[in-house]
């Protein structure tokens, strides 16, 4: 056996191998996993082995992000940044600082705030007036489904009174017909192409930025979610080859290039292209996006019974027999199709789609994946494994925080409120399940996702659990969190579980989430990371 480079003992080490859960010590060399047990590790060790005592704290594989928007994130961190902001006046203030700080900024750009901090989700253009005054401000929200501008802004993009909403979009209005402030969904664009085209630098500062931000959390593979221009926001692949090419990507990309509505099946002879001339290193393109629905919060979400209160049963992006012949289409020449779905009509169109292509093309082997199900209805729970469909679940939304409480648990009506995130229900028949964040969406913790899946309640929550039987266990929100996530993504042979031979991506948190009370699991944070054999994040120095 080759000399050990680094050996980790004194701890837990949670495997994801069936058969061998857990073990006690790792020894990695060469970028790859080398032994397992105390007993092999020690016999690997030499004088230039740097031995990590883990002190009872637990390593697992690296944690696997499989829907997720660094470039986002991380232009937030670099912007105007309104994420945890406590309320509307909290989140003008930090408008108003950053505009005072950056008194050269063309454009007040940033985003992060929360629907549920507004009268109705919907914050005003005259309030961010008084804090940006004639200079034009765009802010994106938390859910990256809606923005808020202010008046010059709109002027800029000439929306008054006589504009129509675009397709697939809403212009929230005042009383007599002019534009409130708040743009839903494709309405953001009409003032997001106006924005002056950043430098490529700050570009790739923000997905360094973002790409740090992982790395913090325990996170050595993720799986970018739109890779194509979408709401304002520059195509993050180019940045992503640029990262490759220079050897400053340290974690496992994969990405979904991006499905443009207002194109066909055209489209995809340049995505293949695309998908060709994307592959690097550490980046690779399997997949293509296709949103087919928008969010709860604004009614957006495609719904098989209207909500309630007049509000519509929501947004379908592309017809069912257009959406069926793109996915058999794609799926036919190796693509695998990964779905934004919140809704169950949304839900059921996507699984009729990939039914139509395994119909047409036999079981490519292609993993088509749904991101987000919200709400699913009973009849399609077993679909999932008949189909080989991967749940892409992002278990951090499943609580009863304000969104849910007061933007959508009352449009939604009882029967539909206890049919979300059915988490437990689509284990259960079998579904592989695999975890994004969808940050800056919400929180780029995975730790904090994992405590909400188990617990169905987030770390500060006071009310009662969301749907507490569709809770899963900690073990099977771990496996998830890695061995999911790489199985989603064609990952597994090198990563998502400590084998020897395979690549040495892995974690170190700060404690043994098994040995703590459920309720605390969301405190656990990560010491160590490490890609290939080097550490990545140092936290514990």
């Amino acid at each position: 056996m080759p000399s050990a480079e680094t050996a980790f003992l004194g701890g837990t080490v949670a495997t994801m191998v069936p058969g061998l859960p857990f073990t006690d010590a790792v020894a990695v060399g060469g970028g790859r996993i080398l032994a397992l047990g105390r007993a092999e590790v020690e016999e690997s060790l030499s004088a230039e082995t740097e031995v990590v005592e883990l002190r009872g704290r637990m390593l697992l594989p690296g944690l696997q992000d499989a829907h997720v928007h660094p470039l986002y994130g991380g232009l937030q961190l670099v912007r105007c940044d309104l994420t945890d902001s406590g309320s509307g006046a909290e989140c003008l203030r930090r408008v108003a600082e950053y505009a005072s700080q950056h008194p050269d900024a063309e454009w007040v750009l940033g985003g992060g705030w929360e629907m549920a901090l507004f009268p109705g989700g919907c914050p005003d253009r005259e309030s961010l007036d008084g804090v940006t005054g004639e200079r034009p401000a765009l802010l994106i929200n938390e859910d990256q489904h809606g923005g808020w501008a202010n008046s010059a802004a709109l002027r800029i993009a000439g929306i008054d009174s006589d504009t129509p909403d675009p397709v697939g979009g809403r212009i929230e209005r005042d009383l007599d017909g002019s534009p409130q402030g708040t743009l839903h969904e494709t309405a953001v664009e009409l003032v997001s192409r106006h924005v002056p085209r950043a430098r490529q630098e700050e570009h790739l500062r923000a997905l360094l930025a973002g790409q740090r931000r992982l790395h913090e959390h325990g996170v050595t593979a993720w799986h970018d979610a739109i890779l194509g221009p979408y709401l304002g926001y520059p195509d993050p692949l180019d940045f992503y080859r640029e990262l490759d090419r220079t050897g400053r990507l340290t974690g496992r990309v994969t990405g979904s290039l991006w499905w443009d509505r207002e194109r066909g099946i055209e489209q995809i002879p340049e995505l293949l292209e695309r998908a060709v001339a994307a592959r690097g290193r550490r980046l690779g393109t399997p997949s293509v996006k296709i949103m087919l629905d928008g969010v709860c919060e604004n009614f957006t979400a495609a719904m098989l019974r209207p909500y309630l209160h007049g509000h519509g049963s929501g947004i379908s992006y592309l017809d069912p027999p257009e959406l069926d012949e793109a996915v058999r289409r794609l799926d036919a020449v190796g693509f695998a199709v990964h779905f934004h779905a919140v809704g169950d009509r949304a839900v059921r169109q996507a699984l009729n789609a990939v039914a139509t292509a395994r119909g047409a093309n036999g079981d490519s082997g292609n993993r088509h994946q749904i991101a987000h199900l919200q709400v699913v209805h009973p009849d399609d729970l077993t679909r999932f494994a008949e189909l080989g469909v991967v749940a892409n679940i992002q278990a951090e939304w499943a609580h009863n925080d304000a969104a849910m409480t007061e933007l959508t648990a009352p449009h939604l009506g009882p029967e539909r409120y206890a049919r979300q995130y059915p988490f437990g229900s689509l284990l259960a028949t079998g579904a592989l399940l695999a975890t994004g964040s969808d940050w800056p969406v919400s929180t780029i913790d995975p730790m904090r996702a994992v405590h909400v899946a188990v617990n169905r309640t987030g770390l500060s929550d006071d009310g009662p659990p969301l749907v507490p039987g569709e809770a899963i266990t900690l073990s099977e929100a771990l496996s998830a969190s890695t061995i999911g996530s790489a199985r989603a993504h064609r990952l597994e042979q090198h990563t998502g579980s400590l084998e020897p031979g395979k690549r040495a991506d892995l974690a170190v948190l700060d404690a043994n989430p098994f040995e703590l009370p459920p309720e605390e699991i969301g405190n656990v944070g990560v010491d160590l990371t490490m890609v290939d054999g080097g550490f990545v994040h140092r936290g514990d120095e």
